[in-house]
């Protein structure tokens, strides 16, 4: 039986754990500040928080509800808008929004408080630039944003300088009602274990299957894997980093070690979907997906990372990721079979790596096309080379050619006009809704020269790639 809380009441259902939180919160609760817009993720009309113990509290975030199912509730804190709500006073997050005149006919504005209220409860530092990121999957309509923005701006004054913001103190700063003191004990009672399941479709997040299958898993068995332990978790050893198939890329946001490393990631990651989409989007998800565009894939594929596989017998195998697709949304996968792991090796002081994206809105869309590079350089030459890019084939495309040429050469304009001609051979792009044929050519050509402007910006400008007669 599912079991979790929802607001200040416990609730034990044997409603389809494949039915979504959204139409549970709704039609069988009747809690109808959550609204149903796109069912896709997209607006974040039915954002709820997602409260998860660990080590004696509770960290909670915020998830678009419409794409989430009812199973994966097992065991948290769920708020909804009416969880948030004070006795008789408003909240922070709701004066703000009515001080700030940042609502006029209503339907987005409960998305916006329950994003504002997961913001104040985060660990997140609490600044303007952050607060904008928690509410960055919500869209309003007829408001406009700017009297919006400035209600997160006075939520953001009231927390500013609180390097910890307690429950004891978002209580008594009128941010969250005193019932959530309770929360910790509430789930350690209930001590949930792992929901009794049949055999069925594999489901993690839930983020790209719901969107497209919603009303047939909540009719059909699935198996539900997003708390599955053996598939979570970051690991760094010997220059190896491990990552479980169910970790986020808001796992990926907040590993400080991998942003030390790597340090672009988060100017990378948020190119990538809102805020409420990586808190809940697998990347194992994002893999078996195979979208020809999915960034997450593009991003693996450029750290030549491999892939461990694990079958209903418990025997794994280890791929190359760039040899798992086969072809438009197939790859190398049995029906038994699911994705446990991604491994690879850590860039070094003489290896470089970087992401671009290119979609008609800069943030919150799907690439036109997108590319990853991870190059080492010694002694001004290339030593390894790992090119990946979306947008241009049936498949998320790593370069074989094109990584395979640049190995060995020397690191200059030349070097990279040459390799351009050949990524040109390697790629098929069709014209489509995110652009045509020629257009997604000069993508893959522009942003190619991008990463090395990006990466060696002293050595390299845009005018060292162009043509001269």
């Amino acid at each position: 039986m599912i079991t979790f809380i929802l607001n200040n009441k416990t609730i034990k259902t044997s409603e389809h754990s494949g039915t979504t939180l959204l139409d549970f919160v709704r039609y069988q609760q009747r809690l109808t500040g959550t609204k149903i817009g796109c069912r896709e993720g997209d607006c974040g009309a039915c954002t709820l928080l997602v409260g998860t113990l660990s080590n004696d509290t509770v960290e909670y975030q915020s998830i678009t509800s419409c794409i989430s199912p009812l199973g994966n509730a097992h065991g948290k804190h769920i708020v909804t808008v009416e969880g948030t709500n004070l006795k008789d006073k408003l909240t922070t997050a709701q004066e703000a929004m009515n001080a700030n005149y940042a609502t006029q006919c209503g339907f987005c504005t409960p998305g916006f408080v329950v994003a504002l209220t997961g913001f104040a409860l985060s660990n997140s530092d609490k600044n303007y630039s952050n607060a904008i990121d928690a509410i960055s999957g919500n869209i309003c309509r007829c408001t406009g944003y700017k009297a919006i923005e400035k209600a997160a701006h006075q939520v953001v004054e009231k927390l500013e300088n609180k390097t910890e913001t307690t429950l004891e103190w978002l209580i008594e700063n009128q941010f969250i009602p005193d019932y959530f003191e309770s929360i910790p004990k509430r789930l350690n009672d209930i001590a949930a274990k792992d929901l009794n399941q049949p055999k069925g479709k594999y489901v993690s997040g839930g983020t790209d299957l719901y969107v497209q299958q919603a009303d047939h898993l909540a009719d059909n068995n699935v198996h539900l894997i997003a708390e599955k332990d053996y598939l979570k978790g970051i690991s760094i050893e010997n220059n190896i980093c491990t990552i479980g198939t169910n970790a986020t890329v808001s796992d990926l946001w907040n590993h400080t070690e991998l942003n030390t490393i790597l340090p672009n990631l988060r100017k990378y990651l948020k190119l990538v979907s809102s805020e409420q989409i990586r808190n809940m989007a697998s990347l194992g998800g994002n893999l078996v997906n195979a979208s020809p565009i999915g960034d997450m894939t593009i991003f693996f594929l450029a750290l030549n990372s491999t892939i461990t596989i694990l079958n209903s017998e418990e025997k794994e195998r280890t791929i190359a990721l760039k040899n798992f697709y086969q072809g438009y949304k197939t790859y190398d996968l049995k029906d038994d079979e699911l994705l446990k792991s991604i491994q690879f090796k850590l860039p070094t002081e003489h290896s470089f790596f970087n992401f671009e994206k290119v979609c008609k809105r800069t943030h919150l869309d799907i690439a036109s096309v997108n590319t990853a590079i991870h190059i080492s350089i010694e002694n001004e030459t290339i030593s390894e080379a790992h090119v990946s890019i979306g947008g241009v084939a049936a498949i998320p495309k790593y370069l074989h050619d094109t990584s395979a040429f640049l190995i060995g050469k020397p690191l200059t304009s030349e070097t990279i006009l040459e390799a351009n001609e050949i990524l040109q051979k390697e790629i098929a792009p069709i014209s489509d809704v995110r652009g045509t044929n020629d257009y997604k050519r000069l993508l893959g050509r522009q942003l190619f020269f991008a990463h090395f402007t990006a990466l060696l910006p002293k050595q390299f400008t845009l005018n060292d790639f162009i043509p001269h007669a």
